[in-house]
């Protein structure tokens, strides 16, 4: 026979108690993965919208190139003297300092 106490304790609904290790959890989580790649993410966006003609960039292949042309959705980069490659603007990875490719 079960005690009207434990009876009682069963059917208590659940506090926040219960759920405060996965809100410590998610906010962990939040700090620690989800706040640093938005933050990562938007200055991405910034470099890829203040690209310019003459820039030196690195794209997500490992290319280093300077960009000849830019549109829209994608960017012609001289690889090398009369090279040109065309690649699309979102696999541009780094901006380099004026002058790097010629110390390569």
């Amino acid at each position: 026979m079960i005690s009207l106490a434990h009876a009682q304790s069963a059917a208590a609904p659940p506090g926040i108690t219960d759920f405060l290790p996965l809100i410590i959890i998610f906010i962990l989580f939040w700090f620690m993965l989800i706040r640093p790649q938005m933050k990562r993410a938007k200055e991405q966006k910034k470099m890829l919208s203040e690209i310019q003609k003459g820039d030196e960039v690195i794209t997500a292949s490992g290319q280093v190139g300077k960009v000849a042309k830019i549109s829209e959705q994608y960017v012609s980069l001289e690889i090398a003297d009369g090279v040109i490659t065309h690649v699309q603007k979102q696999s541009i990875q780094t901006l380099l300092p004026k002058g790097t490719i010629k110390s390569i």
